[in-house]
């Protein structure tokens, strides 16, 4: 049947063309329909056509399969809202003849094969043969040629199906994964060169899941990541590892610079007072500093005298008349031996000595005398 399609071609290239004119010249007429035409898997052809018609009549469909025979009317009308909207005919492999009329003229008439409108079936009987990392998909084929069949693939990892395409119902995929679940469905599909661009792709056959080459009712869902976290994530970790880079170079040029350049002192913990009482002055602090000294405290044998508090003996300027007045009595009056007026009848000892009111005082390095 279909082999003999092919020879006719151009003759039904010819048929379809004048169909096309015919249907342009009563389009003008203002009363042009919506027309689709289906033929299903070479057994039925269908026709339907649009009931929003102004005047809400119903329309009569005449057809042929034989340009010498004489028009037949529908017998298979489809009904819509109460009116004629379409018709089925049992599917001949010739050109259909069709013309769609009201009560006074037609309003449509066409010419062309019905194959050319062809939706084939969905496969049936598929089988699935599992080996390892491929399956091998089978299902009786169609009669009729210039066909595809194709089968598409999808795990519960993918968040697309995967195609591919045979002209026989002998599918083989391959580079599968045993451990993960895979869906699977077919259908057929017609060639351009064969059935024209007004043909249909065929129904999916129903969806069947196998895991590790054992059917299974529904795959598992995994929550399917897309691509762009994962560059996400190479950026954060590049970034951070910049990061990391960058503080560790800060630390480094810090040590370079401490070896390059050395650490100034604080002049407040070396200057003690210079800041806190003269704002900084330092002639002022010299002056202050000048007027200060330390008596040591030492006893005749060697040892520290019991004179009360341990503190460093403060003498003001400004109090010296009576500073000496008070010692001089202390000594004429006389002390118990051992005293502390001891203190200033010992000779001086090796060291700066600072006089202040007639009395010599031997400094050390860590005396001072305040003002």
């Amino acid at each position: 049947m279909r082999g003999s399609l092919l020879p006719w071609a151009a003759a039904a290239a010819v048929v379809c063309l004048l169909g096309r004119l015919m249907a342009l010249g009563t389009a003008g007429t203002g009363e042009a329909l919506q027309v689709h035409i289906i033929c299903f898997n070479f057994e039925t052809v269908r026709v339907t056509w649009n009931v929003s018609e102004p005047s809400g009549e119903n329309l009569t469909f005449f057809y042929t399969f034989d340009s010498g025979e004489a028009y037949g009317q529908c017998t298979h009308y489809i009904l819509r809202r109460g009116l004629t909207a379409g018709c089925i005919l049992d599917f001949q492999d010739q050109v259909l003849h069709f013309s769609i009329r009201n009560a006074t003229h037609a309003l449509f008439t066409h010419s062309q094969w019905a194959s050319f409108y062809l939706k084939p079936g969905a496969p049936r009987n598929l089988s699935f043969q599992w080996q390892q990392e491929k399956v091998a998909v089978t299902c009786p084929g169609l009669a009729h040629g210039g066909l595809l069949y194709e089968v598409q693939l999808r795990s519960n990892f993918d968040a697309a199906w995967q195609s591919k395409e045979e002209e026989t119902c002998n599918v083989h995929i391959e580079g599968l994964d045993a451990e993960k679940c895979y869906c699977l469905r077919a259908r057929v599909k017609t060639t351009e060169a064969a059935y024209g661009p007004d043909s249909y792709p065929g129904d999916w056959s129903e969806v069947s899941c196998w895991y590790g080459g054992l059917p299974s009712d529904l795959c598992p869902d995994v929550p399917i990541s897309p691509g762009f976290p994962r560059f996400i994530l190479i950026c954060s970790l590049v970034a951070l590892l910049t990061l990391c880079l960058v503080l560790l170079s800060l630390w480094k040029l810090g040590r370079v610079r401490n070896l390059l350049v050395p650490t100034v002192p604080d002049p407040k913990s070396s200057f003690s007072g210079l800041f806190e009482q003269h704002q900084g002055n330092f002639q002022e602090w010299m002056k202050d500093a000048q007027n200060v000294a330390h008596l040591p405290r030492t006893g005749s044998g060697g040892g520290e005298l019991d004179c009360g508090p341990e503190e460093a003996l403060v003498v003001q300027v400004a109090k010296t008349a009576t500073a000496l007045d008070s010692l001089s009595r202390s000594s004429e009056e006389g002390q118990p031996p051992g005293g502390c007026s001891q203190l200033f009848r010992r000779p001086p000892q090796s060291g700066p000595v600072v006089s202040l009111g007639g009395f010599e005082f031997v400094m050390s390095d860590g005396s001072y005398v305040m003002l």
